[in-house]
C-alpha cells in the first residue's frame, strides 16, 4: 500500500503497539473487575475516570476545535459505536465466556477493518485479505461450537457471539475515526467518546452495592487501570496515530492482541483451552496471517484516494 511521505514513521506505530498491549490486557482485568463490581458499574467507571482526567482541559479542547457543519452526526455515530455499543457488548460477553476466547475473537477485528477500508474508504483490499477473513471467521465459529459451559464461562456461545458484535462495533469506530482524525485532534475525539459514554452508562453508577467493594485496594486499582490506561490512554493514542497511519495497516497490529490476551488468561486466570480449541485458535491466527502476507512480488499500487478517502 502506498503511503504519503515514505510511511508513517516509528512514533505512530509505537503508539499503536502500546495501544494494542493495553487493550489486550483489558480482557483479563475486565473479567476480574466484572466479577467484583458487575458489568454496568465497571463500564461506567471506565468512562467516568477518563472524563475526570480530561475535564480540566475540556474548555480548551472544545474552544480550539474547528467544527464543520454536519460532522456532529459522524462524531455521534463514532461515540455510539465506541464506547457505547462496544463496551455494552464486550462487558456482557465477558460475563459468559472466558477472557482467552474473547481475546481470540478479537483476531477478527483487523480483517473487518481491512474489508471496511476497502469498501468505504477506498483502500485497496486484495483477494488474499478476503480469503484470510473467511478462514478466521471459520476458526471463530469452530471455537464457539467447541465451547462448553464451565466455571469461568457459563454460556460461551452467547458470550462469543456478543464479542463478535463488539468487534464489529470497534471496526466501525476505527473506520470513522480514521476520517475524523484528519480534521479533529485526538483530545477532542477522546473527550466526545467518553463524555458520551459516561452519560450512556450512567445507570451503572446508581447501584450502591459495587461502591462498597472499592474499599479493596486491588479492586480500586483495577478500575483506575481500566479507566486511565486502557480507556483514556489507549484510545487517546489510537486517535492520535489514526491520522498518520492507514486504517488497514493500523488494524494489522491488532493481530497481536489475541496472543497477548490468551497468554494473560492462561497465566493469571487459570483458564484452559482444549486441544481442539487450541487448533481452532490456530485456524483464526492462520487466517490473519493469510490476510497479511504480501508475497515476494512487488505490491500493486493502491487506487487513487487511499490516503485521502472521501469525507464521510
Amino acid at each position: 500500500m502506498r503511503e504519503r511521505s515514505g510511511g508513517p514513521g516509528l512514533l505512530p506505530l509505537a503508539a499503536l503497539l502500546v495501544t494494542v498491549c493495553l487493550w489486550a490486557s483489558s480482557f483479563a482485568v475486565m473479567k476480574v473487575a466484572i466479577g467484583t463490581f458487575g458489568a454496568g458499574f465497571v463500564v461506567w467507571s471506565r468512562m467516568a475516570v477518563a472524563v475526570a482526567v480530561l475535564l480540566p482541559a475540556a474548555p480548551r479542547i472544545l474552544a480550539r476545535a474547528a467544527w464543520r457543519p454536519g460532522d456532529w452526526k459522524w462524531l455521534g455515530l463514532m461515540a455510539l459505536l465506541q464506547p457505547c455499543l462496544y463496551f455494552l457488548l464486550e462487558a456482557n460477553a465477558l460475563r459468559y465466556t472466558t477472557s482467552s476466547q474473547a481475546g481470540m475473537i478479537s483476531a477478527l477485528l483487523p480483517l473487518m477493518v481491512c474489508a471496511g477500508a476497502g469498501l468505504l474508504l477506498g483502500e485497496r483490499t486484495t483477494a488474499r485479505t478476503w480469503a484470510g477473513c473467511a478462514v478466521s471467521a471459520l476458526g471463530v465459529a469452530w471455537l464457539t461450537w467447541l465451547s462448553a459451559p464451565s466455571e469461568t464461562a457459563s454460556d460461551p456461545v452467547l458470550g462469543n457471539l456478543l464479542e463478535v458484535g463488539a468487534m464489529a462495533s470497534s471496526a466501525g469506530f476505527m473506520l470513522l475515526v480514521r476520517r475524523l482524525a484528519a480534521h479533529y485532534d485526538a483530545d477532542l475525539l477522546t473527550l466526545v467518546q467518553f463524555g458520551t459514554g459516561a452519560l450512556f452508562f450512567l445507570p451503572g453508577a446508581l447501584d450502591a452495592a459495587p461502591w462498597r467493594a472499592l474499599a479493596s485496594p486491588w479492586a480500586a486499582a483495577s478500575l483506575l487501570y481500566l479507566g486511565v490506561f486502557v480507556t483514556l490512554g489507549a484510545f487517546g493514542l489510537w486517535n492520535w496515530a489514526s491520522r498518520r497511519v492507514p486504517a488497514s495497516r493500523a488494524s494489522a497490529l491488532v493481530n497481536l492482541m489475541p496472543v497477548i490476551a490468551v497468554g494473560l488468561g492462561l497465566g493469571f486466570l487459570d483458564e484452559r483451552l482444549s486441544p481442539m480449541q487450541g487448533l481452532a485458535c490456530a485456524v483464526v491466527v492462520g487466517g490473519v496471517l493469510i490476510s497479511q502476507w504480501r508475497g515476494a512480488g512487488p505490491e500493486k499500487p493502491a487506487r487513487q484516494g487511499v490516503s485521502s478517502p472521501a469525507r464521510p
